[in-house]
């Protein structure tokens, strides 16, 4: 069983995930957000993503689905 810890490191604007096994890997937030196409409401509720869950964060990073994410942030502003 593997187990994760995830945390939103302020200092460096990333995600810092450890695991029991002893590996840490830092995610940028700024370079994963990088290109991505937000309105103010979305890139909000990515930061509170981020801040808040921030494993799930990691994880549509990771599978490239950020942008998708995003779009259905921006979809769910609309109704």
């Amino acid at each position: 069983m593997r187990f994760f810890h995830a945390e939103y490191n302020m200092y460096h604007n990333s995600i810092d995930i450890n695991t029991y096994a002893g590996y840490i890997l830092r995610i940028d937030c700024n370079v994963a957000e990088d290109g991505l196409r937000t309105t103010p409401g979305s890139q909000c509720a990515l930061n509170a993503l981020a801040i808040d869950e921030p494993l799930e964060y990691a994880r549509l990073a990771f599978e490239g689905n950020l942008q998708m994410w995003e779009d259905a942030e921006d979809d769910l502003e609309l109704i």
